[in-house]
């Protein structure tokens, strides 16, 4: 919550023109999907960067060219989606929980978003949004959904991911780009306004021919797997340096 603050306060004078402009895109049929993006894409870094958090990234080459794929990352807080605003260049679309859909600007969000909402505790309902997923990415949108189903709240420690997430993919035989995000939970979910960096990390893609034969648990387990050994990595990185720095 101090981090919040802090990021109000420090875009006190650029608040009220953000708030007209997006209010402005959320007229989905006026403005198009691009556009409402991009403006977005604009201000996220402006705000992250008023709230003292630098965000390494790394992969984006690992993207699919074409579009039409499915990010699935690891879920540890309210600001994961802001590190994805500001790093992933082209439109994609989240799948939020139906909790979020009356919070202010998130809901805006949703709309100039056109996300899902889904509600994990409504089974026909959560079927209804995988459909949706698997003709939307048939068509040409990228997806965002975090297999956990809720966030972690254990640091970089990963919830056993549902095989339920990646049906869509399943269905539209689209590309799975496993995500690995590091240390974004001491954002917003931590009482500090410390200089913070956030890690993201795009890792190699599954395509339809990898992942073909196996089950839906099957593939999130083998998901979480990917990230879970990219977490790892980067935490070791820091001791192999100092090793090397020893010697």
């Amino acid at each position: 919550m101090e981090r919040i603050i802090l990021m109000v306060l420090y875009s006190i004078f650029q608040l009220p023109y953000w708030l007209f402009r997006i209010f402005q895109l959320c007229d989905t049929e006026k403005y198009d999907t691009k556009i409402r993006y991009n403006f977005l894409h604009k201000i996220v870094p402006v705000i992250i960067r008023h709230g003292r958090i630098q965000i390494e990234c790394t992969g984006l080459e690992n993207l699919p060219k074409e579009n039409g794929y499915i990010m699935f990352p690891n879920h540890q807080g309210l600001f994961d989606a802001l590190a994805f605003l500001q790093t992933h260049e082209r439109p994609f679309v989240p799948v939020m929980k139906k909790e979020t859909k009356n919070v202010f600007l998130l809901k805006q969000a949703i709309q100039i978003l056109q996300a899902e909402i889904i509600d994990r505790e409504d089974i026909r309902q959560s079927l209804q949004v995988i459909m949706n997923m698997t003709r939307r990415v048939k068509t040409g949108e990228n997806f965002l959904i975090f297999p956990e189903g809720t966030r972690s709240r254990k640091g970089n420690e990963l919830l056993d991911f549902k095989g339920g997430s990646f049906k869509s993919a399943i269905n539209a035989r689209c590309p799975i780009v496993p995500v690995a995000l590091i240390d974004s939970f001491k954002a917003f979910d931590t009482h500090s306004i410390k200089k913070l960096k956030v890690q993201i990390h795009y890792l190699k893609p599954l395509y339809y021919e990898d992942y073909k034969n196996m089950k839906s648990i099957e593939i999130a387990a083998y998901v979480s797997s990917l990230i879970q050994d990219k977490i790892k990595a980067v935490e070791l990185q820091p001791k192999i340096n100092d090793t090397h720095a020893g010697c």
